[in-house]
C-alpha cells in the first residue's frame, strides 16, 4: 500500500478484516454501511424503540443508542426485546464513556459496544502532567487491567466493539506526550487496540473523529498506515465528523471530512453527526455512499499512476504559489460565481453573490461573503461593477466590455500561446485534466507558466475527477510551476443535498490536500435546466428558498469555511444531540446563531452534556455545555467562566461573556 491508499489515481477500497456486527458484516468488501445514533433518553424505552424504527425505516443499518450508567445498558435488554417483538433485527451499539461497568452489560445484551479510549479508564481534568516512561508503561498496565473484562465478554458473547477515539477528548497523559494532535488520536486508539489483539479479539472497527476535517483525515490517514507497519493488516473504519454542525454548513463539513477519504478508498460504516432528527442523518449518509457504489467510480486509465507524493499527506501544507492580483501567494482563496448560463445579467442578479446596490447613494453594499469574480457568457455587462468584482470571460467578450480592466480572458492551454490579445494583469488558462488520452506535455505547462499573469483553472471530466485534479496539481509541482489554481467543478447531480455533497468532496478534498487557490462552483447543462423550475433548491429550510446562484455561492463559502482555508462567518461546533442531551439542542442551536451570526471567524461549541464538552469541543473559542438538567455551565476555550446557569438566562450570559472578552460586536442595523 502507497502511504494510506490502494491508490491515489483511481478510485480502490482498502482491504480490511471483516467484522460481524449481528447480522451485519462490516470491511471485507462489503458495502459501505450507513449507520446513526438516537436523540432519546434511554431510559424513555417506547421513545427510544420509536426512533430506532424511524431510524431503520430511513435506511440505517446500525443504530447507536447512549448508555451512560449501568441503568440505561440494563435497559438496552428491554429495548431490543421490544424491537425482535415487532420483527426489527437491526444490529443495536452501545455508547459508552466513562463507565467501564456499563460497557460490560451492554456487552452481554447486544451487538456492539462503542468505547472512546480519552475517557473509558483515563479523566481528562485538562492538566499538563509530565510521565517518565515508566509511569506510562503503568499507565498502560491500569488500563490492560480495566479494559480486558470488557475484552473477554466481548469475545464470549461475540460482540463486536468499537474503539472510537475523538481528537476533543485525548486524555491528559495522552496529551502530555503527544499534544493535542492527529498522532495522539491513533496512539490514543492503538494502545487499546494492542491490548485486545493480545487476548486474540479482532471482532473491533475503529474511528479518529473531529470536529476538524483536516485533523480528521489526518488521523484516519496515520491510523491506516501505523495500522500496516504494525500489524500487516487493517481493521475496519467508521467514519464520522463530530459535532458537523446542522443544516448546510454540517452537511458540507461532513461531506468533506468523510468523502475525502472514501475518495481514497478509506471507509467501511458513515455516520453523519448533525444537529437535527437522526433519521434525517440517513438520507445524507446515502447520497455521500451512493457515488462509490457505481461501477463507473473505478476510475480512469488516462490519469497516470503516482510514484511519489511531493508533499506530506498527514499534514497541511499549502502549495507555494505566486501572487496574481489578489490570487494565490499567502492571500485566501477566491471565489468564481458561475453566471455563464444567465442570458442578460442585471444588477439585481448580483444580490445573490453578495452584492446589492443603493441606486439612490449610487452605493454597493458587499457581503462577507461575496464572490471576488463572476464567470459571464456571451454578452458583457451593461453595469459598472464595484470595486472588489472582476470578470472573467472568453476573449471575444471582454474585446466587447467598455471596461477592459475589468475583463479577464480565460482560454484552454493550446489556444492561450498564440492568443494576441492578453490582459496585463491576469489572465485564466483551462486545464482540463486527463480527460483526454493525450493529456496536455509538459512543455506547454512549461511555457504557460513563464507568464507571471497566468492563473490555471484545473477541471476534469474524468470519472475519478478528484484525483485527476490532484495528479495534474501533483504534476505542476513536479516541473516547479507555481502558477495559483482555481478549482472547477460542476456537478451533474440533481437534489440540494446531492451537489452540496459532490462539490465538498471534490474541492474540499484537494483544500485539506494544500491545493487551490480559488473555486468555483456550478452545475452541468442538465442540471441547469432541472433547476430551471425549483426542483433542486426547494425542500430544505436551510436554503430559505434561495436562488440557485445563492446556493452555489453560499456553498462556496462554506467549503472555504470548514477546510479553514477562509473564514467568513461564525463557526458553530454543534454535537448531534443523544440521550444525554441536558436541553432542547436544535432550539438552543437556533437561538445563539440567530444572537452570533454575526462574529465572523469566531468558533461556538454547543455541547449537550459534559461528554460532548469541552472535550469534543476541542478549539472552539467559546463553549455553551450543558452540565444538569436546565443548568449551562458557559467555557472559554477549555476553562469554565460561568457554572450551573439557569438555561433561561444562558444566551444572556454567554453574550456577556463575550463582551467580557472583547469577543463582541454590535450587530449592523
Amino acid at each position: 500500500m502507497q502511504y494510506y491508499s490502494e491508490s491515489l489515481t483511481t478510485y480502490k477500497r482498502i482491504q480490511t478484516r471483516p467484522v460481524k456486527v449481528g447480522n451485519l458484516v462490516i470491511g471485507g468488501g462489503n458495502p459501505i454501511r450507513v449507520q446513526t445514533m438516537t436523540t432519546t433518553d434511554t431510559m424513555d424505552t417506547e421513545a427510544t424503540v420509536a426512533q430506532v424504527i424511524r431510524c431503520i425505516e430511513a435506511g440505517a443499518e446500525l443504530v447507536r443508542v447512549t448508555a451512560p450508567s449501568k441503568k440505561e445498558a440494563e435497559n438496552l435488554a428491554n429495548i431490543k426485546a421490544i424491537l425482535n417483538s415487532k420483527g426489527y433485527t437491526t444490529p443495536l451499539v452501545a455508547d459508552i464513556h466513562f463507565t467501564p461497568n456499563a460497557a460490560e452489560i451492554a456487552a452481554k445484551i447486544i451487538e456492539k459496544v462503542r468505547v472512546n479510549p480519552g475517557n473509558y479508564v483515563d479523566k481528562k481534568k485538562f492538566e499538563q502532567i509530565d510521565y517518565t516512561d515508566a509511569e506510562y508503561v503503568e499507565e498502560i498496565e491500569r488500563i490492560r487491567e480495566r479494559f480486558t473484562p470488557l475484552v473477554l465478554i466481548c469475545k464470549e458473547h461475540g460482540t463486536a466493539m468499537r474503539i472510537g477515539t475523538n481528537h476533543g477528548s485525548l486524555s491528559d497523559r495522552i496529551m502530555s506526550r503527544y499534544g493535542d494532535t492527529a498522532i495522539g488520536m491513533v496512539e490514543s486508539a492503538m494502545e487499546f487496540l494492542r491490548i485486545a489483539r493480545s487476548l486474540d479479539y479482532h471482532q473491533i472497527i475503529l474511528s479518529m473523529k473531529s470536529s476538524n476535517p483536516q485533523v480528521m483525515v489526518q488521523a484516519y490517514r496515520l491510523l491506516i498506515q501505523q495500522m500496516e507497519q504494525e500489524f500487516n493488516e487493517l481493521y475496519p473504519l467508521h467514519l464520522g465528523v463530530t459535532e458537523a454542525g446542522d443544516g448546510e454548513d454540517g452537511r458540507i463539513k461532513s461531506a468533506i471530512g468523510i468523502g475525502t477519504l472514501l475518495e481514497d478508498g478509506i471507509g467501511d460504516t458513515i455516520r453523519v453527526s448533525l444537529t437535527e432528527d437522526p433519521e434525517l442523518e440517513i438520507p445524507v449518509c446515502k447520497d455521500l455512499v451512493k457515488r462509490y457504489q457505481q461501477a463507473s467510480n473505478a476510475g480512469n486509465d488516462t490519469v497516470p499512476e503516482l510514484i511519489q507524493l511531493p508533499y506530506s499527506p498527514f499534514e497541511y501544507t499549502r502549495r507555494s504559489t505566486i501572487a496574481v492580483r489578489n490570487i494565490g501567494g499567502k492571500q485566501v482563496p477566491v471565489v468564481v460565481a458561475d453566471l455563464s448560463h444567465l442570458p442578460n445579467i442585471k444588477v439585481t442578479d448580483l444580490v445573490a453573490i453578495g452584492y446589492t446596490y443603493d441606486e439612490v447613494t449610487d452605493k454597493w453594499a458587499i457581503s462577507d461573503a461575496a464572490a471576488d469574480y463572476i464567470f459571464i457568457g456571451s454578452t458583457p455587462l451593461e453595469f459598472n461593477l464595484p470595486g472588489t468584482l472582476s470578470i472573467i470571460a472568453a476573449p471575444a467578450v471582454c474585446t466587447m466590455a467598455n471596461n477592459l480592466e475589468k475583463y479577464h480572458p480565460i482560454v484552454d492551454a493550446a489556444t492561450y500561446v498564440s492568443l494576441d490579445v492578453k490582459h496585463p494583469q491576469l489572465n485564466f488558462v483551462q486545464i482540463d485534466c486527463y480527460s483526454d488520452r493525450q493529456p496536455i506535455a509538459d512543455e506547454l505547462l512549461l511555457q504557460i507558466a513563464k507568464d507571471p499573469t497566468v492563473v490555471l483553472c484545473l477541471s476534469s471530466q474524468c470519472n475519478n475527477a478528484m484525483q485527476a485534479v490532484r495528479r495534474m496539481a501533483i504534476q505542476l509541482m513536479q516541473l516547479d510551476i507555481q502558477q495559483p489554481i482555481v478549482l472547477v467543478t460542476d456537478s451533474q447531480w440533481q437534489t440540494t443535498d446531492e451537489h452540496l455533497i459532490h462539490f465538498a468532496i471534490e474541492t474540499g478534498a484537494l483544500l485539506l490536500e494544500g491545493i487551490g487557490d480559488g473555486i468555483c462552483l456550478g452545475l452541468s447543462k442538465a442540471a441547469y435546466e432541472a433547476s430551471a423550475n425549483g426542483s433542486n433548491v426547494s425542500g430544505r429550510n436551510y436554503f430559505n428558498n434561495s436562488s440557485l446562484e445563492q446556493l452555489l455561492n453560499t456553498t462556496a463559502f462554506g467549503i472555504l469555511q470548514a477546510t479553514r482555508t477562509r473564514i467568513s462567518k461564525t463557526e458553530y461546533i454543534s454535537c448531534p444531540s443523544c440521550g444525554r442531551t441536558l436541553f432542547e439542542l436544535q432550539e438552543t442551536t437556533a437561538k445563539i446563531r440567530a444572537v452570533t451570526n454575526h462574529l465572523k471567524g469566531l468558533k461556538i461549541a454547543i455541547m449537550g452534556c459534559i461528554v460532548n464538552g469541552p472535550g469534543e469541543m476541542a478549539d472552539a473559542d467559546f463553549g455553551y455545555v450543558g452540565s444538569g438538567v436546565g443548568k449551562i455551565t458557559l467555557y472559554k476555550g477549555k476553562e469554565v467562566m460561568k457554572r450551573n446557569i439557569d438555561s433561561n438566562v444562558a444566551v444572556d450570559e454567554l453574550i456577556l461573556l463575550l463582551k467580557e472578552h472583547n469577543a463582541w460586536i454590535e450587530p449592523s442595523k
